[in-house]
This record gives C-alpha cells, sequence and structure tokens, in this order.
C-alpha cells in the first residue's frame, strides 16, 4: 500500500490535477489522504461507491500469538466501550457502572487482562488514553480530521456499519 501511495503522489497526481485523466481509483482511505494533498483540495470528491475490498486494521506477525490476542482484543475494547458509551471523557465515572459488560471491559469483574497477561485495567487505560474506536477514528481519519471520512461500513454494527466486538466474558 505504501509503495501504491507514494505512486499517487507522483506522475499520476500531477497528471490529474493537470487535467490529463478524469480520475483515480484506489483505495477510500489512500484517495482521502491524496486528496489533502491537492494544491485545491475542494475542487476533487471521493465518491461513496466501493467497488473493491480492501479491508485495512491491525496486522501482526504469525505465530505470536500473545500478541495477536492482545491486538486483537484492544480493538474489541475499543468497538465495545463505543457500543457501550464508554469515551476518554467519561470512562473515569464509568468505572462505577452497574452494567456487567462495561464492568468486564474496564476491568473491574473478570478475567480477560489476566488471560492476556496485562493489567486489569488494560481497557479502561486504552479507552481513557485513546478513546473508544469512534472517538479514535473521528480524530485519525473521520470529520475531526484532514481526510474527513465518513464512517459508512466502519460505524457499529447498531448503526449500520459492520464494527462489532465479541461480548468481555
Amino acid at each position: 500500500m505504501l509503495e501504491a501511495f507514494w505512486s499517487l503522489r507522483g506522475p499520476i497526481r500531477s497528471g490529474f490535477e493537470a487535467g490529463r485523466c478524469d480520475l483515480i481509483t484506489s483505495d477510500a482511505s489512500q484517495l482521502y489522504a491524496l486528496r489533502t494533498k491537492m494544491a485545491d483540495p475542494n475542487k476533487y470528491v471521493v465518491l461513496p461507491q466501493i467497488i473493491s475490498k480492501e479491508p485495512l486494521g491491525p496486522a501482526v506477525r504469525q505465530g505470536d500469538d500473545v500478541w495477536f490476542n492482545i491486538v486483537r482484543w484492544s480493538l474489541n475494547a475499543m468497538k465495545t466501550a463505543e457500543e457501550y458509551g464508554v469515551t476518554s471523557a467519561n470512562a473515569d465515572d464509568m468505572l462505577n457502572s452497574q452494567n456487567p459488560e462495561i464492568k468486564r471491559l474496564l476491568g473491574i469483574d473478570g478475567k480477560l487482562g489476566e488471560n492476556l497477561k496485562l493489567d486489569p485495567k488494560w481497557a479502561y487505560n486504552i479507552v481513557k488514553q485513546v478513546g473508544n474506536y469512534g472517538e479514535s477514528f473521528e480524530r485519525n481519519v473521520g470529520m475531526g480530521s484532514p481526510l474527513k471520512i465518513d464512517r459508512g461500513v466502519n460505524a457499529l454494527w447498531s448503526n449500520g456499519g459492520l464494527q462489532y466486538s465479541p461480548p468481555f466474558r
């Protein structure tokens, strides 16, 4: 992907900006990033139609199951936090929640942290410091970022997207 990104910054981008071609097709996030580099980004539109499936997400080296589980459950923690309304701003208050799922998420109950060889408050620390999935998305690639990517399929399942987490049990 990095190689393709850099190629879009060279002759393809300059040809597109000069009007020598009418469109560029690529991964949506790459197109949004490219748009920010144009002389007048507002002249260009990233079309909403998705014509290929290129899921992007965390990846780890094969064979490192401990790290794989930490990365997978960290992402799940961020999604679960968003689903239950736990944010970086209210994480401290949510430590008093009576909801069993929130209590497991934040390390008040359950042994997921122990099973992952992490501190019981590992998910609380992620949400407190980084935010839930929605906060992170909006800040890094969403409407609060220069890319301004709509959540679309990256919304929670309950909001019409594809994102969901297994229960914290």
